[in-house]
């Protein structure tokens, strides 16, 4: 049986995982705080729980059956810890252990989450407390895959936030995540770093060749059907940009369909309303107007991005007609206050956009 001369919050930590419970639930279990519990997980062996606590711990540890006190020797076996007679002190070690990469893991389901939601502060704290805590030397490949994954999230949020060039940018944050997916050699995340990279060419202006990297990732085997679908959405979005409308409502098109048959309600919503504004883009408001109420109608995730996007969308074509102008400009008011809720910079600055155009001549007529 496994014994704790002195409890650090390193072995606490061990013992929680090895009874499989949740900090609340083990808090419950001990008798003692919340945030006690989230402690020892955060500091590990540079915190020990006070002498009444390390009593409580011992009678948790030896009220455990077997399986428990197999899964806590382990876990401690891991990390260079000593369970058994003897002085019972810390050996060191700079790498992550396993309940690291639990703990790791389980952060960037949240991350996730919490980026579909743009809650980028949660997100921005869980992802420096990770990407910040060890170099890439210090990590095994699962470690550096973890690393990687957390570097290409931060990306997806500096883009989300208009960060998009820069030494802090996502441009730079999808560069080095896709560095560190190339040397573990798993192509297919290194594929959709190349597509987040295509995007940031696009946001950044350079729309003929986003349009061309699009367009060669449309057709790429390392990509999921989903991607390669969203890739030729995105040429005709590049090209739609470029002045290009008729020819981009084709692709987008395509795109769309792929989409029905994949049964991806969010990128069909999102395509129709790629669709409406390239529509917009030719004069054809009647089809643009069409297009646009699908997507508002049809949207399966009501994220303030989205929801922001669709307005956008709406409003920029309600200002293409001076009989629903003053409705577009109310719709744009109303995106422009979410997305600035948000900190949604990048939209925010392509709404400014849309109202300076709009104090210029009149858009297309309707045909």
């Amino acid at each position: 049986m496994a014994t704790v001369h002195q409890w650090s919050g390193l072995e606490a930590h061990a013992l929680r995982l090895a009874l499989r419970m949740s900090v609340r639930v083990f808090a419950e279990h001990l008798g003692v705080a919340v945030r006690t519990v989230s402690k020892w997980d955060s500091l590990a062996a540079a915190t020990e729980p006070r002498p009444d606590t390390q009593a409580i711990l011992d009678t948790a540890l030896a009220r455990a059956d077997a399986a428990v006190h197999l899964r806590f020797e382990t876990l401690l076996s891991e990390s260079g810890r000593t369970t058994a007679a003897g002085p019972g002190r810390r050996v060191t070690s700079s790498g992550p252990r396993m309940w690291d990469y639990e703990s790791w893991t389980d952060d960037l389901e949240r991350i996730v989450v919490a980026l579909s939601r743009q809650n980028f502060s949660f997100a921005s704290s869980l992802l420096t407390r990770w990407i910040n805590r060890w170099r890439p030397p210090e990590l095994d490949d699962k470690g550096l895959y973890l690393f990687a994954r957390s570097t290409a999230l931060l990306g997806d949020l500096q883009r989300d936030q208009g960060a998009v060039l820069g030494p802090l940018s996502a441009q730079h944050s999808y560069a080095g995540a896709r560095s560190v997916f190339t040397q573990l050699d798993i192509p297919r995340r290194v594929a959709q770093l190349d597509l987040s990279l295509a995007v940031v060419t696009e946001m950044s202006g350079k729309l003929e060749i986003a349009a061309r990297h699009y367009e060669t990732l449309a057709v790429d085997d390392r990509l999921s059907r989903r991607d390669r679908a969203r890739a030729r959405l995105w040429v005709g979005t590049a090209l739609s940009k470029d002045g290009n409308h008729d020819y981009a409502a084709c692709v987008m098109q395509a795109a769309t369909r792929e989409f029905e048959d994949l049964a991806e309600p969010d990128d069909w919503s999102v395509a129709h309303q790629k669709l409406a504004l390239a529509h917009r883009g030719a004069g054809d408001l009647t089809g643009a107007l069409h297009f646009i109420d699908i997507a508002r109608s049809s949207q399966a995730t009501d994220s303030p991005m989205q929801r922001v996007r669709l307005d956008t969308a709406h409003g920029h074509i309600l200002l293409s007609d001076r009989d629903t102008r003053d409705d577009g400009l109310l719709v744009l008011d109303q995106a422009a206050r979410v997305a600035a809720q948000y900190g949604l910079v990048h939209q925010l600055r392509s709404i400014e956009g849309i109202r300076a155009m709009s104090e210029g001549p009149t858009g297309p007529r309707q045909r």
